[in-house]
């Protein structure tokens, strides 16, 4: 296992063609990002605004079913979001569902600067050393969405897979293959469209034209460690026998 400050490695000399990554890991914030307190409640530090509830477990599960490495990100997408762009407006967020984050609304050029050198960056560039290990490597990122936004509908879906006009060699498999579970309600692009320019699949599989799926478990089927790993076993045959019938 590799530590940073800003992202953690686990599985990394494992030898099969998956890289499984999760970009909102962890609800940390560094204690040199406004002290170490971004001015919220820690009940909203909780939530899915401030990281993917169940994600880092089930990735790591996922790694060692897929026999891949898995990279995770050590800091909250609030103190800055790895899976954006450099250029994206909301690379860090002053209001997410609902919620004000005090200390980005105050944050200067400099301080987000800061963040960009200390965590983003490096995220990313262990990342594409990871991707970069063989030439046949497979993405698949983990993420996980909350049940309901505020004031909005609840969310049916158990599982989304999330795709981007460019690739869609694995996702689309993949849909239909889950969509043949008949206890899953299975969503395509949803809760949200899969792709935005500068993310992290942009930049690591479309950009290099890596395989790459990008899944999505509703939060409240992993918030335990009995539930990832439950998940993990079901995804990791499923996702290994699209790969193989894909010929990729």
């Amino acid at each position: 296992m590799t530590l940073t400050s800003s992202y953690t490695i686990t599985g990394e000399t494992r030898g099969s063609r998956w890289l499984v990554t999760c970009d909102h890991a962890r609800n940390t914030v560094p204690d040199w990002v406004a002290e170490g307190n971004l001015g919220i409640a820690p009940a909203d530090m909780g939530r899915h605004i401030a990281y993917d509830v169940g994600a880092l477990g089930l990735s790591e599960a996922l790694a060692a079913h897929l026999d891949g490495p898995m990279i995770a990100s050590d800091f909250s997408r609030l103190v800055i979001d790895p899976n954006r762009g450099e250029d994206d407006p909301t690379l860090v967020m002053q209001l997410y569902d609902g919620t004000i984050i005090p200390a980005n609304r105050a944050a200067t050029p400099d301080q987000i600067s800061q963040r960009l050198e200390r965590l983003y960056r490096p995220y990313h560039t262990a990342y594409e050393q990871l991707a970069a290990r063989r030439a046949d490597t497979v993405i698949c990122a983990v993420h996980s969405f909350t049940p309901q936004l505020r004031g909005r509908a609840p969310r049916p879906w158990q599982v989304g897979v999330l795709h981007a006009p460019g690739d869609r060699r694995l996702a689309l498999p993949l849909i239909a293959r889950l969509r043949a579970e008949p206890d899953l309600c299975v969503g395509d692009n949803e809760p949200y469209t899969g792709h935005l320019t500068g993310d992290s699949i942009d930049r690591h599989a479309l950009q290099a034209g890596r395989p790459n799926v990008l899944i999505e478990l509703r939060n409240d089927l992993i918030e335990t460690p009995e539930q990832q790993a439950h998940w993990a076993a079901r995804l990791a045959p499923i996702l290994q026998q699209v790969l193989t019938e894909s010929s990729l």
